[in-house]
């Protein structure tokens, strides 16, 4: 029996709606235009954004190409790392709250990187109707203000992404490849880092602060990261393995059926995860002796939640950010405004599926601390 297509009709909630005409026939042209019938209203609505996103991207070229250029990233930016639902999300918007010191891609710019100069102000207000009050996956608001990782916005720029293996599931293969970037040709690699810091750049042409920068693909990019910014600094999060699994197979019963554009093979999702976890971890270790000593620091995601502005205060010590005294009473302000959140509630895992995130993820299980 055929799996139920969940949200099959929803043409929201997808980053593709971003991309330029000539970047979406590369893509369908990768994919030989290998889209299931149930998802052509899908391509259909992205085709037409593609068309209208081509007109402004030329615009935008044309008014502020030269500045993009000539646009200098003058304070280290900090880059927080973790596995998808480990917890980077709420460390994220805590950071972001220093407003201050820091600043960051949100939700609209990342979907739209070749146009958010010219188009932000009016489509956020005219397309706030795409977009729902929470993210499909947990509690959390959404807004196209949100805080939000950047991966998308090289991802249309480029095409190199893990996250396209989502959306074209018949070529995840093809595209886990660049969440570390260690099969890949340099020349994709040098394309791809172009690309990461034109938005950058972007993002910094009217704005000086530091950038805030979050997506957990770069948990496995350090080394590309320092050839970028080799004054970067870090802070990785972590979480009860068996919490990151279960609450990342929701995940894909929720959010990822916004994303799809061939049918998922259900079967290959749960081994894909842990796959792409053992992946990550084994570039992450590897890299970490390439991070300055004072570069980065760790944090237990209970530990944060327990006590958010404890373990803020102890990253901006260890990393010796500055202002955190002036800083303390907004965060303890955000802390207060979110008391009352609901965060999911899985149900206990099943023997065998257990067994196997132990054996699988034993080195998370040792690193962290965690108890099998």
């Amino acid at each position: 029996m055929a799996p139920k297509l969940k949200h099959r009709w929803s043409v929201g909630h997808n980053y593709l709606t971003g991309i330029t005409f000539g970047a979406w026939c590369k893509l369908l042209a990768q994919n030989r235009f290998r889209i299931s019938p149930a998802y052509f209203h899908r391509a259909a609505f992205i085709t037409v954004a593609s068309v209208m996103n081509s007109v402004f991207a030329g615009i935008e070229t044309m008014r502020f190409g030269k500045a993009i250029t000539q646009s200098q990233i003058t304070r280290p930016p900090l880059f927080v790392l973790g596995h998808w639902r480990s917890g980077t999300t709420f460390l994220h918007e805590l950071l972001a709250q220093d407003t201050a010191q820091f600043q960051f891609p949100n939700t609209y710019q990342v979907v739209n990187p070749y146009t958010f100069l010219t188009t932000e102000a009016v489509s956020t207000r005219a397309f706030k109707w795409m977009l729902p009050q929470t993210r499909p996956m947990d509690n959390m608001a959404l807004k196209f203000t949100s805080p939000q990782e950047d991966e998308f916005a090289p991802l249309l720029m480029t095409l190199k992404s893990v996250y396209l293996g989502v959306s074209f599931p018949e070529a995840t293969a093809h595209y886990d490849r660049y969440m570390t970037f260690r099969d890949v040709d340099r020349v994709e690699v040098e394309t791809w880092k172009a690309a990461f810091l034109r938005f950058c750049k972007k993002l910094s042409l009217h704005d000086k602060r530091a950038l805030l920068i979050k997506s957990p693909p770069h948990t496995a990019r350090i080394r590309t990261i320092l050839e970028m910014f080799p004054d970067a600094r870090f802070v990785h999060i972590h979480r009860d393995p068996y919490a990151v699994f279960q609450s990342q197979r929701h995940f894909f019963d929720t959010a990822g059926w916004y994303t799809y554009l061939q049918k998922p093979d259900l079967a290959a999702v749960e081994e894909g995860m842990i796959n792409r976890h053992e992946t990550m971890y084994d570039a992450f270790y590897e890299d970490l002796p390439l991070i300055p000593k004072g570069r980065i620091h760790e944090v237990r995601y209970d530990d944060l939640k327990a006590d958010p502005a404890g373990e803020i205060a102890k990253i901006y010590d260890q990393l010796s950010l500055d202002g955190y005294a002036q800083f303390a009473p907004v965060l303890e302000g955000y802390v207060d405004s979110l008391r009352g959140y609901q965060v999911n509630r899985f149900s206990t895992l099943d023997d065998p599926t257990k067994a196997m995130v132990a054996a699988r993820w034993a080195r998370s299980f040792e690193k962290g601390g965690y108890r099998k």
